[in-house]
């Protein structure tokens, strides 16, 4: 059992495999958070005692470790839940209700006093994670006038301490760029306003006293699965408390409950670690390849993409080109991306008339599917169903398809408007042909993108328009686990734009995502850095493209851009009929070296030994009796040899063959010294791939 209840002191504990999490009723019926961190039993738990209010004066306040902040009495932090009801009051009168306790579930029943709102708070634990879920769920029970809930938080945390934060910032073609800072006095906003996770913020946060390293220390850490607008408040008091509350919605959900109505809150998990930086990441890792990825044993197959080929210059005789020299590099899955349908020639037109051009592709797709099969690869296709150009017979039969407000200007990115899939009519077509293209097609991989944020957030037609933005989210996890289910073959890969929906969310319905558009190897090195920070790997996809790169012009050699991708979920994405024979051989060879390692990288232990800006990084992956590490140099300095890198997570006792070198080291001397890099070639971008085998 995981949950455990004290009747006489209205408590509850709930029990992970390493840490507990401990809440209380007080006087008022209100909960509030009692312990987070080290395990301990119910017992103990109820020896701690909660602290005495600081009666500092009358501006102070009340306690600020509520499991929902409920905007009432002397509570001046962040609220996690704002109601208002038809005669105007607002806030919410605890009065419980009950709960109910099944296997690693917690339901905790709760309503107001006055009003006909009903709450319960969700908790939950697996035997085989450390990671607890929470999530909130509002329902109108009475008769009349719906209930205006203005914010609805999934959760509100308090750990005993913090006074540093991590979490990452970032851009298109720079995300996932990882900060650590002292967490200031006051409110610390996380945000996305987009309509969309977003490449400037990531829904996670880590907090630790200030004195946590990658390997040691406690951390308190937490994770939103959600793939719209979103925000996690953090607050700082000035006598160091600490606590944040996160959810959907960026200023605030904005939604009606009608009479018998319920709404449920995304997943905020929370999981608390002793081992630093690196065991929270690990235990993260663990539980979405457990209980969050569809197919999580399965190897990522190698995916060649011809967009970075062919951008929109799209034909069956050039994609089957393309085809045969990446079979011949060892791809197993080859992608046809934008250009193939309809008017899209450029990205002005077309999209949303998702037909083949029959000018491109005379025999429809069959052609290119039937040659790509014979060479040996599965097919896969580019689609972005949630958009639509104005220049398309789509949007001329639909303009009312599109998010917009009422007498304002339709404002396009990448010329293109989001089809608002709040509609169930619009969510229906998108099924209607996306179901009759994997069933007419041997379709096997769908590339899923996103090309732009929401603006003129409105649903004219809606009696409550502001619920697109919860609405477009939930239809979109419908559409995506219902094609799945009736394609059981089929598997997808989330983009935005590169990185900008990447969350549990979605990866609880995609089996991979990409990462970043920017391939430039040099920048993927902290683009990765800070993926893996609550992300596995087996999701990071990690395409090799041209030199100098499409986007930042550098010149990287063939071999360091291979080795930082194969860091990852390795793809190929350049324009292979440009490569000389001697780069396509060396593809081959490089290609067939990560098949070998796949198993470790893909389905290891990830020890990030370095930052991303170290003279030398380096990042090892750990499976077993095997051992893959990966050492980068981007500039060279005069005089200074790279050290050795010291390795993490080996057995002291045993010993270790490199299977390239047959050269072996004692685990022991691998750990507190390193690995030597005598073969780390000389000179700027250089990189080096080591195999080691336990003996």
């Amino acid at each position: 059992m995981s949950v455990f209840h004290d009747a006489e002191r209205r408590l509850w504990l709930l029990r992970t495999p390493h840490s507990s999490y401990a809440l209380r009723l007080d006087d008022g019926d209100c909960p509030r958070a009692v312990h987070w961190g080290a395990p301990l039993t119910l017992e103990q738990a109820a020896e701690i005692v909660a602290p005495a209010p600081r009666d500092i004066s009358s501006f102070h306040g009340g306690p600020s470790d509520p499991e929902l902040p409920a905007q009432t009495g002397a509570s001046f932090g962040p609220a996690s839940l704002q109601v208002r009801f038809a005669d105007g009051a607002g806030g919410v009168e605890w009065r419980f209700d009950g709960h109910d306790i099944d296997g690693g579930h917690l339901r905790l029943r709760l309503a107001d006093r006055h009003y006909p709102l009903a709450i319960t708070l969700h908790y939950r634990v697996r035997e085989d994670s450390d990671v607890i879920e929470r999530w909130t769920e509002l329902r109108h029970t009475g008769e009349g006038e719906p209930i205006e809930v203005q914010r609805c938080d999934s959760a509100s945390w308090s750990p005993p301490r913090g006074t540093r934060l991590s979490h990452v910032v970032g851009a298109w073609s720079a995300e996932n760029q990882l900060v650590r800072e002292e967490l200031p006095v006051g409110e610390t906003v996380l945000t996305s306003r987009r309509g969309a996770t977003s490449h400037q913020a990531n829904p996670w946060l880590m907090l630790d006293d200030g004195t946590a390293t990658e390997e040691h220390g406690e951390v308190w850490s937490a994770v939103l699965a959600w793939s719209g607008s979103w925000r996690i408040t953090v607050q700082r008091t000035p006598f160091d408390g600490v606590a944040f509350t996160g959810g959907a919605g960026h200023e605030g959900l904005r939604t009606h409950l009608g009479p018998g109505e319920s709404w449920t809150s995304p997943v905020f998990s929370g999981l608390y670690g002793t081992a630093g930086f690196a065991g929270v990441s690990h235990a993260w890792h663990a539980h979405v390849l457990e209980h969050v990825l569809p197919h999580p044993q399965e190897l990522r197959p190698i995916v060649y993409n011809s967009w970075e080929a062919t951008w929109f210059d799209v034909d069956v005789d050039g994609q089957l080109a393309l085809a045969k020299l990446a079979a011949s590099a060892g791809a197993e899955l080859f992608v046809l991306d934008d250009g193939w349908f309809g008017a899209r020639v450029n990205d002005w037109a077309g999209l949303g008339d998702w037909t083949v051009n029959r000018d491109r592709f005379p025999q429809g797709l069959g052609q290119l599917i039937e040659g790509v099969h014979a060479y040996g690869m599965r097919f896969g296709l580019w689609v972005e169903p949630e958009m639509v150009n104005p220049d398309s017979d789509l949007y001329r039969a639909h303009p009312d398809w599109v998010i917009h407000m009422p007498n304002r200007t339709r404002t396009t990115m990448r010329n293109q408007l989001v089809l608002n899939f709040g509609r169930p009519d619009v969510a229906a077509w998108a099924h209607e042909w996306l179901d009759r293209l994997v069933s007419e097609h041997e379709i096997d991989f769908l590339k899923w993108d996103f090309n732009r944020s929401f603006t003129e957030g409105g649903w004219p037609q809606s009696g409550d328009p502001d619920r697109l933005w919860d609405a477009h989210v939930r239809n979109l996890y419908a559409l995506l686990d219902r094609l799945r289910a009736d394609h059981p073959h089929l598997r997808i890969e989330g983009c935005s734009g590169g990185g900008g929906r990447v969350d549990l969310g979605m990866l609880a319905r995609v089996d991979e995502v990409w990462t970043s558009d920017n391939t430039d190897a040099v920048d993927r090195v902290s683009i990765q850095h800070g993926f893996t920070q609550v992300y596995p790997v087996r999701a990071m996809a990690a395409w090799v493209t041209d030199s100098p790169n499409p986007l930042t012009r550098r010149l990287v050699p063939l071999r360091f851009r291979f080795h930082v991708a194969m860091a990852g979920v390795l793809a190929l994405g350049g324009n292979l009929t440009r490569w000389s024979q001697e780069e396509l051989a060396e593809a081959a060879d490089l290609v067939a070296q990560y098949k070998l390692i796949r198993p470790v990288v893909q389905h290891g232990v990830v020890h990030r030994l370095t930052p991303p800006d170290a003279a030398v990084v380096g990042v090892q992956y750990s499976l077993a009796e095997q051992v893959v590490v990966f050492a980068y140099r981007v500039n060279t300095r005069f005089g200074h040899a790279p050290w050795p890198l010291r390795l993490r997570g080996l057995d002291p006792e045993a010993r270790y063959r490199d299977v390239d070198t047959g050269a072996e080291h004692s685990g022991a001397v691998l750990l507190a010294h390193g690995l030597p890099l005598d073969r780390l070639p000389r000179g700027d971008y250089a990189s080096l791939v080591v195999r080691l085998t336990r003996m």
